[in-house]
């Protein structure tokens, strides 16, 4: 402790006990004028040197090891899991989407097809009503009797 006054960085090595399983942890106790992070890093002795290990903060705390690996294949289990669902409804609206369509497209031709009949109803019943009404103005004139009306009143034929 006499000493920490006279350097500037201090290192700090840990061993991280957790679930049955011993890790090793590195951290900056101190480094003067310098800003630096608080957070423990693990770190791996490999063939290749020594490895830091990217920080994991869950829900639980900060994890090591076979923890953080667990946890970090159940986030990409779960991540999967919701890609997969969002696939899924997006394949179910395109189902609504294309059974609305048919079934839109089913109702414009029967509305088509009624539209056409009853117009040419339309037209056959405004055929016969100007057929009926030519048959009463010649029976009416082969008669010689009333004549045709005159804005709505009839008017007799006079010789």
């Amino acid at each position: 402790m006499a000493i920490s006054s006279i350097v500037d960085t201090w290192l700090l090595l840990i061993a991280l006990e957790l679930s049955g399983e011993r890790n090793r942890g590195l951290y900056v106790l101190k480094s003067r004028g310098m800003d630096h992070s608080n957070q423990i890093r693990e770190f791996l002795l490999t063939d290749r040197g020594v490895e830091l290990v990217d920080v994991y903060a869950g829900p639980s705390g900060v994890l090591t090891g076979s923890a953080r690996l667990t946890q970090e294949a159940q986030e990409r289990a779960a991540a999967l899991a919701q890609e997969h669902e969002l696939e899924r409804k997006e394949r179910t609206l395109t189902r609504l989407r294309a059974a609305f369509e048919a079934e839109l497209a089913s109702l414009r031709a029967k509305f088509e097809a009624e539209q056409a009949d009853l117009a040419i109803e339309i037209d056959e019943h405004r055929s016969r009503a100007t057929r009926l009404r030519a048959d009463q103005h010649d029976i009416a004139e082969s008669r010689g009797g009333d004549a045709t009306s005159d804005n709505g009143r009839n008017t007799r034929a006079r010789d």
